[in-house]
Formats: structure tokens, sequence, C-alpha cells
């Protein structure tokens, strides 16, 4: 019993840690630009991508170093990316109704669709995890793979990282002061147009280094970006939307959810998950973390 918990409750935090690398980038754009990117779901398969053509070279003795540079590489990337797609895309979308926003983003997923297909095929692919990360803890009954403690590991660095220059710099003041009133942030002399460029390579690079990381945690396909944009969008409106506290609350609360169906309701995925997501909503439509909308 006490081994069932305890594999419950670390699947729980491996998903949770998992899902919130991805949504992380997606919380920051929509909470500076107000654009809910529904590409960055296909940014994060092609980070992905590019960092199994890195690997690859190792074949299936990856160093650790290696497969950490293979990550930067791929955030690296995708904020190059980024720059391209501020200025094509994202920029001709500030002034326009969220619906054609979503109907704009859902295009460039379909294009990220199709450059993978072109480059990489069809396929399926998979990268081993690095050296040092192939064994497993055992604690009873219970088997904790050292590649989940490294997942778990790697997402709460990023939401402490995220947290201290968001919450507790004059960067973070910033963008908080933007993300609120632009004009006013104008009229003070910040260069909103700067800082929102910045915000979506931020973005996009997040999106590449959670590729990179749970690069080993998956099989490579082009299904890959649907599968994770989905609980990225679920974290996110759960969490509140633009909070990255909230997602990452949101991301361990869903998690659990996760978790338990698995473990439960086997023969049902995903089911627990969107019935947790509807509830959450009617009973606190601005979310878990998020401010309630005043007229």
């Amino acid at each position: 019993m006490t081994g069932d918990l305890l594999t419950i409750l670390f699947n729980a935090m491996t998903w949770s840690m998992a899902t919130f690398l991805v949504a992380s980038g997606l919380t920051i754009v929509f909470g500076i630009l107000h654009v809910l990117n529904f590409s960055h779901g296909g940014f994060f398969m092609i980070g992905a991508y590019v960092a199994y053509t890195v690997l690859n070279y190792f074949g299936f003795e990856i160093p650790l170093y290696a497969y950490l540079g293979g990550a930067l590489v791929a955030a690296v990337a995708m904020g190059v990316v980024g720059v391209g797609v501020d200025a094509v895309v994202f920029r001709r979308l500030q002034n326009v109704e969220g619906v054609y926003v979503l109907i704009a983003t859902y295009a460039l997923l379909l294009v990220c669709d199709g450059f993978v297909k072109l480059v990489w095929g069809l396929n399926y692919l998979s990268v081993s995890p690095p050296n040092g990360l192939l064994d497993a803890i055992f604690m009873g009954d219970a088997i904790l793979p050292t590649f989940s403690l490294f997942v778990i590991g790697c997402g709460l660095v990023v939401f402490l990282l995220l947290e201290g220059v968001l919450n507790h710099t004059s960067v973070g003041r910033t963008l908080q002061a933007i993300a609120i009133d632009p004009w006013m942030a104008r009229a003070v002399g910040i260069d909103v147009s700067a800082v929102y460029r910045a915000t979506v390579v931020a973005g996009f690079a997040l999106a590449g280094l959670a590729g990179g990381l749970l690069v080993a945690n998956q099989s490579l396909s082009p299904e890959l970006a649907h599968i994770y944009i989905l609980q990225a969008f679920g974290v996110v409106i759960i969490g509140g939307m633009g909070s990255i506290r909230g997602a990452f609350v949101a991301s361990i609360f869903l998690g659990f959810v996760e978790a338990v169906s698995a473990t439960y309701l086997p023969n049902y995925p995903g089911v627990l998950f969107f019935a947790t997501i509807a509830l959450v909503l009617v009973i606190r439509p601005q979310g878990l973390l998020g401010k309630e909308a005043t007229a």
C-alpha cells in the first residue's frame, strides 16, 4: 500500500514538472502579450527534434553535459525562431480579436507539423537518457527512475528562476507593469515593443528548452505537439491565465489527478483530467491563483 502511494506521488510529480516545463513559456507569452499561442506545442516539438539531432552524434552513450548542451541548443534555436515569428506573426496579432489569434497560431502549429514531417519524417524516433540517469532508486515496492527525478529537478529549477525574475527583480516589475497597462508604460519611457519581442523570444526559448530536457521522456513523432499542448493549456487555464505561480500549482494539482486516473481509471484516459478542468472553471472561472476580472 505504501509503495503504491509513493509510486502515485512520484508519477504525479514527474507529470507535473514535465508539463510545467512546457507550460512556462506559454504562460509568460500570454501574461505579457495576452496572446494565447496555440503553436507553442509545435515549437516544443521542434526543440525536441533539434535536441535529438544534436544527441544523435553520441549514439547510446550520451554524457549528461551533452544532454544538457542539446537542451540549450534547442532553447537558443527556438529563441532565434521566436524573433522571426514575432516580426511576421505576433506583431500583427496585437490588436486583433482573440478568435483570430487562435486561428493564426493554430495555423502556425500546422506549419510546425509540416516542417517536422519534411525534415525528420514520420517514423518514431527516440533518445536514450544520459549516462548516470539510466538507473532507478528502490524504496520498498516503489521503483523511482533517476531520469524522472532529473525531470522533477529541472521543473523546480525553472520555476524558482522564473519566480525570482518575475517577482523579485526590476525586470519582473517592468514586465508586470506592461502586462497591466502598456499605454502608461510607454508614457513613462519604457520601450514596450522591445519588451514584447524579448518576451516572445523567452517564451520560445523555454519551449525549446522543455523539448530538449524531455526528449528522452517520450518517443518523437509529429503528434507530440498536440499531446503536450492540451496538457499545457489545462495547466495555464487552471492556474490562472498568465500566472507562473498559478501554472506551477496547477501542474502539481493536475499531476495528481492524472496519476490517480492512470492508477484507478486506466481504461478512461483523460476523462478525469478534463472533468477536473471543467469543475474548477465552474467553481472558480479565473483559475486557482488568477485575479477576478473587474469592470
